[in-house]
């Protein structure tokens, strides 16, 4: 096969450098030797000049003779160094590797359109075990309108997520879907808008109740609105009368192993995100908040103590322009806030009541200029210092413009424990981790 000359200049000049470190390493066997107690390969390693300036050289001699004994041993070094970084390469290893352990796993892949399923092997956290619709059928949606909340019509997407067996939910093209009433999911669902631009916008929006395994991946929710006092399916086999809904992005109530990743989310009615009524098992990664009040609840109320079990992450989220508080605001459970970018509030960014645990860890925090509003943390009470005992702690967070966290509790190991579902990254990586936060810009053929 034909190289231009470009090509076979770089392919000769990494060639040339790989050899030439080769030899090196077969140079310094010696010097290297002492070190190995178990016999592997020898490891490569640098000659160090000061060093070189004592020896004899005689001892100099000993390693040229060395060095030549063996150019088997070069040559396959510098045969499998040439194969390593072409099957890197292949998957874009030089372009791709961010950080960021989700978009790690599967961006890298040019392919990632027929491999849309390697995305349920990529969660983290407590929403890490959310398969999705992964054992199941692709599902196209290809009307975007919503004609009938009780009887839907197929190719909607109100149809595909109302039923019985696993689905992984596409779209034909560009969509903008106005919902006429919430749209109720069933269990073992994926929606999977990679690739077009898809909007649930201007009406209802998304509502996962009482059910498990649900994967959200690349939808912009925003201008939601109350809807209901009607009937509604959510499943083939049934539907019934829904009071009025609050009007939130995407609502979460009894519901469990779910990963909402890389959307965008703005303006709705009540929060962008509220996971209510002993919901639990959830990761909220890599999405993108802006231009709302009260972004996120995690919690029913004080006194609903089923929400003692719920164990949220919230992961590589970019909380943008326009925010006012609850990024999140929790109750009860255990909450791990970790390698977020926090770049605007109003009044605070984590708040919370009824004795919940929050980690928070590796995230940036940049406080807005007004001077009564740097403080991260909010506590919601009603007897003075009942806060104290509460759990919640600050480790490795960037802290900028005069941002501060005000801990509390005692540090009780085990209470830290069933808050932690991932290691943190440094927060000086936090600006390259959630740099691509929000819905992606994917293209067939190209990574993501």
């Amino acid at each position: 096969m034909a190289l231009s000359l470009r090509n076979f200049s770089a392919f000769s000049l990494l060639v040339l450098t790989l050899f030439l470190v080769g030899a090196t390493a077969v140079m310094d066997v010696n010097e290297t030797q002492h070190s190995r107690s178990d016999g592997n390969t020898m490891q490569l390693q640098s000659l160090n000049n000061s060093t070189m300036a004592d020896r004899s050289s005689d001892e100099a001699n000993t390693r040229n003779e060395q060095a030549v004994q063996d150019p088997d041993m070069v040559a396959s070094m510098v045969d499998m160094s040439i194969r390593n970084s072409t099957e890197r390469r292949k998957l874009g290893f030089f372009s791709c590797q961010t950080g960021n352990p989700i978009d790690d796993c599967w961006r890298c892949d040019p392919n990632w359109q027929s491999n849309r399923k390697r995305l349920a092997d990529c969660a983290i956290g407590f929403g890490r075990n959310a398969i999705g619709g992964r054992d199941g059928k692709f599902y196209v949606v290809t009307d975007p309108n919503d004609y009938d909340a009780v009887n839907p019509r197929p190719g909607t997407l109100r149809h595909a997520v109302i039923q019985d067996e696993p689905l992984w939910i596409v779209f034909k093209r560009d969509m903008v879907i106005t919902l006429k009433q919430e749209l109720i999911m069933n269990s073992f669902k994926t929606i999977d808008a990679r690739g077009v631009n898809v909007h649930i916008a201007n009406g209802a929006c998304i509502t996962i109740q009482y059910i498990t395994n649900v994967i959200i991946h690349g939808l912009h929710v925003h201008d939601c609105i109350p809807t209901g006092n009607a009937m509604v399916r959510s499943s083939p086999s049934h539907y019934g009368w829904r009071t009025i809904a609050d009007g939130d992005g995407i609502s979460l109530f009894g519901a469990s192993h779910v990963w909402l990743d890389h959307n965008s989310l703005s303006k709705c009615a009540d929060g962008l995100i509220d996971a209510i009524m002993g919901s639990t098992a959830i990761t909220i990664s890599n999405n993108y908040f802006t231009h709302h009040n009260e972004v996120m609840l995690l919690g029913h109320s004080d006194s609903y103590v089923r929400d003692k079990s719920m164990q949220v992450t919230i992961a590589y989220n970019h909380f943008g322009e326009g925010l006012i508080q609850r990024m999140p605001r929790c109750r009860h459970g255990y909450f791990h806030v970790v390698n977020n970018d926090y770049t605007h509030w109003e009044m605070y960014a984590i708040g919370g009541s009824a004795d919940p645990t929050i980690n928070s860890q590796g995230n940036r925090y940049l406080a807005p200029t007004d001077p009564n509003a740097k403080e991260v943390t909010h506590r919601v009470q009603l007897d003075n210092g009942q806060w104290k005992s509460w759990n919640w702690r600050s480790e490795g967070d960037l802290m900028l413009n005069g941002a501060f966290f005000t801990p509390s509790g005692v540090g009780a190991a085990a209470s830290y424990a069933r808050a932690s579902s991932l290691g943190a990254k440094s927060s000086s990586m936090v600006g390259t981790i959630t740099s691509s936060a929000g819905v992606l810009n994917c293209r067939r053929g190209q990574q993501c």
